[in-house]
């Protein structure tokens, strides 16, 4: 796909005017990185990264039903929601497999922010629109929003001196306010897909520019990088974080994917349920694990995985070095017998077998 035929977010000037390297993602043109992915992944873990995620869907219900028409879509207890609050959770089909990751906030009583991934806006835009049909008021607010990541152990150090009020900082994990930064109105979320805290900061397109170049003029004094896709892919795999279309997509469910905990089962019905009972039941006949590699290699997206005997039993969902943990990691696929930590595996890279172990995930966990 052509450059011109790319979508761009409202920052993609600026992403240009910083050196960037931009690549097609998801339909979308956007950095991959700008000094270098393991230097932008090393500033996030140390101090903070700032990334663009305009890419993202953000899906918004409101009026009589709402929370009760989510609550309907996805596995998780949105019904329980409280106000302020957000929760991660999956959609799925009717044979159980994950249609899509998601975050759902709880803005008010009968107002609801979805944001789903990129690959999967129109999709699950469409699908969230069929279940409120004739029940809520449905949004895709995704053309209209953008959406900026501040990650890193100086994040709240950036939003104290970029002028976050109190009551911003002292959000806990998975809330969310609403202040002014810059003279942008801003949704904060104590939320991110990193592995360190932070927020993911909401606002409409026409301010994006302005607060992108306030926060990065904010972080400056603390080590502030802009950040691209590369870096986001390394320091989510760390973090054990599923990607979607790689380690999670509607072959997969949750309780092999290890997303078990986002499936409430005893509460009330929702698309998949019957499915995911049966499943559960049954229990799973793969999982998703987390391999280390103990000898020199990388095990990329799509290489097979093998037991100790050489048979193939699985394949790599997602690999690449660790920067910050010195280890070449991957996520991938194996039979349950195979997936206990100290399994001893090999992958095949360019038809050679490297070793490899089942490790316990995360790979990386902040203090």
């Amino acid at each position: 796909m052509s450059d011109a035929a790319l979508s761009k977010t409202p920052l993609h000037a600026e992403h240009v005017a910083l050196g960037a390297r931009m690549v097609p993602f998801a339909g979308w043109s956007m950095p991959v990185q700008y000094a270098g992915v393991v230097k932008e992944h090393h500033a996030v873990r140390t101090a903070a990264g700032l990334f663009d995620v305009s890419h993202m869907g953000e899906l918004r219900l409101r009026g009589p039903s709402a929370l009760a028409v989510v609550d309907s879509v996805v596995t998780n207890d949105i019904a329980a929601l409280k106000v302020g609050r957000a929760k991660y959770t999956v959609a799925v089909n009717e044979a159980g497999g994950i249609l899509d990751d998601l975050i759902v906030y709880r803005l008010a009583d009968e107002d609801v922010l979805v944001v789903c991934n990129a690959s999967n806006v129109g999709k699950m835009s469409a699908h969230f629109a069929q279940h409120a049909t004739g029940r809520c008021d449905f949004e895709d607010q995704s053309p209209a929003t953008a959406l900026i990541a501040l990650q890193g152990p100086r994040a709240l150090a950036v939003a104290r001196d970029a002028g976050a009020p109190d009551a911003i900082l002292a959000l806990p994990r998975f809330a969310i306010g609403t202040a002014a930064l810059a003279g942008v109105e801003v949704t904060f979320a104590r939320t991110g897909y990193t592995g360190e805290d932070g927020f993911e900061l909401f606002c409409a397109n026409e301010g994006a520019t302005t607060l992108w170049r306030h926060l990065l003029a904010a972080g400056a004094a603390h080590g502030i990088a802009p950040t691209g896709l590369g870096a986001r892919d390394t320091l989510r795999l760390e973090a054990a974080l599923s990607l979607y279309g790689n380690d999670i997509d509607e072959t997969t469910n949750p309780f092999e994917a290890g997303l078990g905990w986002v499936v409430k089962l005893d509460r009330g019905d929702f698309v998949g349920r019957e499915a995911l009972r049966a499943i559960h039941a049954a229990g799973p006949a793969r999982r998703l694990v987390g391999l280390e590699m103990t000898e020199r290699g990388i095990a990329r997206h799509g290489y097979p995985i093998v037991s100790a005997s050489g048979a193939p039993i699985g394949v790599v969902t997602s690999g690449s070095p660790g920067p910050t943990i010195d280890k070449n990691v991957a996520l991938g696929y194996v039979p349950t017998e195979h997936a206990a930590p100290g399994t001893t595996l090999g992958v095949e890279i360019r038809g050679k077998i490297v070793g490899a172990a089942v490790v316990k995930t995360p790979f990386y966990a902040r203090q």
